[in-house]
């Protein structure tokens, strides 16, 4: 527990996290509850297979780059949105990069499955 307080005290506090959490939280309270996609959700029963859970879905860890693309994107009726844009400095720099390379993998799923 120590360590996880000490982690979380030294760890960068950067306002586009807030921002991002401020936006995510409106996007909450204007669509309310709504479904995940049934493609990335356990399939447990035969009929829940039947209507459609799980199917398609591919594990992360599974892939080449243990990236799956656009597996999980948004809730049903929901477009994907990016909350969080981190700015080009200190740690949020290798975070950035990597949500970079997330996101032209993403792409280039999408154009292979186009």
């Amino acid at each position: 527990m120590a360590q996880l307080v000490i982690y979380l005290a030294t760890a960068p506090n950067r306002t586009p996290a807030y921002a991002a959490f401020g936006a995510a939280k409106r996007v909450a309270r204007a669509t309310g509850s709504l479904m995940p996609p049934k493609h990335i959700l356990n399939a447990p029963t035969r009929l829940m297979e039947d209507l459609g859970y799980g199917k398609g879905y591919e594990y992360d860890h599974a892939t080449e780059e243990g990236f799956s693309g656009p597996e999980i994107t948004s809730a049903d009726g929901m477009a994907r949105e990016n909350f969080y844009a981190p700015v080009d400095r200190g740690f949020e720099r290798e975070i950035k990069k990597r949500l970079d390379y997330w996101a032209k993998l993403r792409e280039r799923k999408q154009a292979e499955d186009a």
